[in-house]
């Protein structure tokens, strides 16, 4: 049964390697689907910790130690990242060293600034000014590793990663999947315009939290009751229920994203080892089979929506989509356990 994503994951290690001859010491973002060629970034941005996991991965199926040390390296340069003022502080090194070795003061440190980042008042890790626009955002897209991470920093960072989750589980569902929100002067929050309503990664990012807290702390099983009720998560899970989502519900005959359904994969395996239901695996190996067969070619995943509103790489191989859809695949056969990353 599994030979399929066995061979599917050795593909995409092999596009690991060729990524990592093509961009040398820079980061890969997005490849264009006919030339394979990466538009990359000097510095890593918030896709570092992604391409860090697909060569953790990497080595960890290889046990090469030529692998091992590639990682280790990589892992090493987004150092620079831990006093930034981003939430996806979170995405970067929770996805960089989980499967890492020798990773665990790097880990360490980073849940500390997360933890000291956090504004009790407002209840979570604002978004942050690194990249741009307001600072005092509740994203869903900062929830990923986030919550894996802050309790790391101990007791007040699990406090915290409770607060947040819970924060932005009631934002993201109290308005139709609104995935972005602005803290209001005064208090309360207010939809903020990007990401948009109807954004393809809205669900795939909450699931994939909530199931990740879900499995860490006390207070996650009722968080998880909370989304598995909420139709917008329902909709996206159900069997028959279309496996890749365009990039934006709001043009329905757009971009399709399969980054998504590959994260969307990941939560699915992560909430069948918490629940022990084979419907989750199943939707899982059917969202997989597609990806499969459908949109990997040579390696990459293809048919990715980098950012729509910007007219950016709508349709790529994206860095974040290859390492889901290898996270889910490995997975899958049993190389890594779910809650290993």
């Amino acid at each position: 049964m599994s030979r399929w994503a066995e061979r599917a994951l050795n593909a995409i290690l092999r596009r690991v390697t060729e990524t990592e001859d093509q961009c040398g010491n820079r980061w890969p973002l997005y490849a264009d689907p006919d030339s394979a060629l990466w538009t990359t970034t000097g510095r890593g941005s918030w896709t570092g910790g992604f391409w860090a996991g697909l060569l953790w991965l990497r080595a960890t199926v290889s046990a090469d130690p030529r692998h091992t040390a590639v990682a280790c390296e990589r892992t090493e340069a987004l150092a620079p990242w831990v006093d930034a003022d981003t939430a996806t502080r979170g995405m970067i090194f929770w996805y960089a060293t989980a499967l890492a070795e020798g990773a665990e003061e790097l880990r360490r440190r980073t849940a500390l600034a997360c933890l000291n980042a956090h504004d009790p008042e407002l209840g979570l890790v604002p978004w942050g000014s690194a990249f741009g626009g307001p600072r005092l955002l509740a994203r869903v897209d900062a929830l990923p590793g986030l919550v894996r991470l802050l309790p790391e920093g101990g007791p007040a960072g699990a406090a915290a990663a409770d607060a947040h989750v819970a924060l932005q589980l009631g934002l993201t569902t109290s308005a139709g999947a609104h995935p972005s929100w602005i803290a209001v002067p005064g208090g309360g929050w207010s939809p903020y315009p990007e990401p948009g309503p109807g954004w393809s990664r809205t669900v795939a990012w909450l699931a994939l939290a909530v199931a990740d807290h879900a499995q860490v702390s006390p207070a996650g099983p009722v968080l998880l009751h909370c989304l598995c009720g909420w139709s917008g998560f329902t909709a996206r899970f159900a069997n028959g229920a279309p496996i890749v989502p365009p990039a934006s519900a709001v043009r329905p005959q757009g971009p399709a994203d399969t980054s998504a359904a590959a994260i969307e994969a990941v939560a699915a395996l992560k909430l069948a080892a918490l629940t022990g239901e084979d419907r989750w695996r199943d939707r899982a190996t059917e969202v997989l089979r597609v990806l499969v067969t459908d949109h990997l070619r040579d390696g990459r995943l293809l048919d990715g929506c980098y950012d729509l509103a910007h007219g950016v790489a709508t349709s790529h191989e994206l860095v974040w989509g290859d390492f889901f859809l290898a996270l889910a695949l490995a997975m899958l056969i049993g190389v890594i356990d779910p809650f290993a990353c």
